[in-house]
């Protein structure tokens, strides 16, 4: 029996985040290069991207490509590229029949021309699908998000479209990438790191974080179910105490 039946469909993370580490360490384990390991991972996205719709969660944030990668070799920054594009144009059917849109975040202006372009077709022609919104972290850091939305409140404060003394939190989320997001509910890292690596830190302050020595290419259906029910067996309290959830007290 799947781990997906035990899940209460009344309590799904509305929004998962994951920081798909352990492609390189999965490959050098078995003496392969460091590509396919990325390669095996696209694999596990497809597998948890179903499973993903499959469990009713909404919105599925994988942290793909960070700024921070840019400093890899060029040659592995390359092959990830081309499969990137590789990728996007082979699941594009098989999204659009799993109503599965498509969106990105991050300085997207970074990415290869072909890398970009395939992105944005496959944006456009999932743009029509309602089960769940698959968003790709490309070329992405939330301290680049934190500055830019910054200096775009302090440029609206110049010119008299924002009061800086009505700046709220929900101020910042109106210029953060992820403005248009359900809260996020659930972090998972695969890989046996324990650190969030300078991903969606502010989404990130009230959700949950899971962490699993499990590499990102052996993480499948069963393991993010496995995440979702121990999501399941937490009190959320969102700084309150147990006794004012029981009695339904503000």
């Amino acid at each position: 029996m799947s781990l997906l039946d035990k899940i209460d469909k009344e309590n799904v993370p509305q929004h998962i985040a994951i920081i798909m580490d352990g492609n390189g360490r999965w490959a050098k384990s078995r003496g392969l290069d460091r590509t396919e390991g990325h390669r095996e991972g696209a694999v596990s996205v497809r597998k948890v991207v179903e499973a993903a719709t499959k469990a009713g969660v909404k919105f599925l944030t994988l942290y793909a490509f960070s700024t921070e990668n840019w400093c890899r070799p060029e040659e592995e920054i390359s092959t990830l590229m081309e499969l990137m594009v590789y990728t996007v144009a082979k699941e594009t059917d098989n999204l659009i029949k799993n109503g599965i849109r498509l969106h990105c975040i991050g300085d997207i202006q970074r990415l290869p021309e072909n890398t970009r372009n395939a992105l944005c077709r496959c944006i456009e022609q999932t743009s029509s699908g309602e089960n769940l919104t698959l968003v790709l972290a490309l070329s992405y850091s939330s301290r680049w998000e934190l500055v830019n939305a910054a200096k775009a409140i302090a440029a609206g404060v110049k010119n008299g479209v924002l009061d800086e003394n009505s700046i709220t939190e929900e101020t910042v989320n109106e210029y953060l990438t992820t403005k248009d997001m359900p809260e996020l509910d659930l972090l998972i890292r695969t890989g046996g790191e324990i650190r969030i690596s300078n991903f969606l830190l502010w989404q990130a302050a009230y959700s949950e974080l899971y962490f699993t020595d499990i590499f990102w290419p052996d993480f499948d259906e069963e393991r993010l179910y496995e995440a979702i029910l121990d999501f399941q067996k937490k009190e959320r309290r969102f700084g309150k105490i147990s006794e004012q959830l029981e009695k339904g007290n503000p």
